[in-house]
């Protein structure tokens, strides 16, 4: 998967470049395996705004992705797709039944190919097992958190976590981040790398593409008034005048830990920084 830069005819394509989707077999996805998506635009059910800077778009539709994928023996690759709810490529598969499904793509995928999943499968590219089956110290991605649950972890382009060690019912995986966390060795996990790795060298390069992605502006705090934002006010380009950066509702905005599942803690070998959890 390759970056495509564009040509420099305005100022904005002088540092635009798109994906490379020469290696996408369908342009229109599986009629049966989509429905509509309802835009929201960062509102709630009460119609307030939840999130800000969302709105508009062009319009999508979600594909309903199996990520449980198991007792599936040799379902061919029929093609490779694009999924605009996500970074990474979609592949559609034939199933033995007769029926389709789409799975995330990893590196490995082509067209033509056969893959497997379950208990008893072959330990190779693309195959998806539980974590007891699989060999110390392989490249692994699509991870499930709850035996059963679907693939939960290390699913977006370019994503890969590394299986470091088993002890007892519980596994060591290595997350992209750096975090080694226990996962239960009957949790599922796909062997191979995420497609699509050169997603994170892609340079939107203008506003009005952000605006397709249903990205509105946004606005520095700086530069609004005091009763606006903690940042605004001040005469001309002054600093924001605060010892630490705060939200527009007074809390801290970098370096606050905001992690909420303490119960999980258990779980956490090693946190991202390391030693700390």
């Amino acid at each position: 998967m390759a970056v495509r830069v564009l040509k420099q005819n305005t100022g904005a394509r002088r540092n635009m470049s798109v994906a490379d989707f020469s290696n996408l077999t369908k342009k229109r996805p599986e009629k049966s395996l989509i429905i509509t998506r309802k835009q929201k635009s960062g509102r709630n059910n009460q119609g307030k705004i939840t999130i800000r800077h969302r709105g508009g778009g062009v319009k999508r539709h979600i594909r309903l992705i199996d990520f449980k994928l198991d007792n599936v023996e040799s379902a061919v690759i029929v093609a490779l797709e694009y999924d605009p709810n996500r970074s990474a490529r979609l592949a559609l598969l034939q199933l033995p039944d007769g029926t389709k499904a789409y799975i995330l793509a990893t590196t490995t995928m082509r067209v033509g190919s056969k893959i497997s999943a379950g208990s008893e499968v072959e330990v190779k590219f693309g195959n998806r097992m539980p974590l007891k089956n699989i060999p110390l110290g392989s490249v692994i991605c699509n991870i499930e958190l709850k035996i059963g649950g679907g693939a939960q972890m290390v699913r977006s382009a370019g994503a890969k976590a590394q299986l470091a060690a088993k002890e007892g019912v519980f596994v060591q995986v290595k997350l992209p981040s750096g975090e080694v966390r226990l996962v239960h060795q009957d949790c599922h996990a796909t062997i191979g790398q995420m497609g699509n790795i050169d997603h994170q060298n892609i340079k939107i390069g203008s506003a009005g593409r952000k605006r397709n992605m249903g990205r509105r502006p946004q606005v520095r705090g700086k530069a609004m008034n005091p009763n606006d934002h903690p940042h605004g006010g001040g005469e001309g380009g002054t600093s924001i005048g605060l010892k630490h950066p705060k939200t527009p509702w007074g809390k801290a905005a970098l370096g606050l830990k905001t992690r909420r599942r303490k119960y999980t803690d258990s779980m956490i070998v090693r946190g991202r920084k390391r030693g700390k959890r």
